[in-house]
């Protein structure tokens, strides 16, 4: 239960993210403040996870599950291209996340 909050809260997070990309090209006030609520909700799952997972792995499996989700996203819906580099470090990302479950 624990791990799928930290990974819900990635995810969240990325919606977030979402909003703050829209409302950095739209400059829309509800934007960002949706922006920042979906932040705040996304931060509120990985302090829970505090309580009974260790603070550094849970940080870095909530940062890594938002980065891996985010760059694909960015991929397929704003058809931003990916280097080597970014397809490698995800990998990365993806084993380091299998590695600390």
């Amino acid at each position: 239960m624990d791990s799928a909050l930290i990974y819900l809260g990635g995810f969240i997070l990325t919606v977030g993210d979402i909003f703050m990309k829209q409302w950095s090209e739209n400059n829309n006030w509800y934007t960002f403040m949706y922006g920042m609520l979906t932040w705040i909700v996304a931060l509120l799952c990985l302090a829970f996870s505090f309580k009974s997972k260790n603070i550094a792995i849970s940080s870095l499996i909530f940062t890594l599950s938002n980065v891996v989700t985010l760059t694909l996203l960015s991929w397929l819906y704003y058809k931003e291209p990916l280097t080597l580099v970014q397809v490698v470090g995800m990998g990365f990302g993806v084993f380091a996340i299998i590695f600390l479950e």
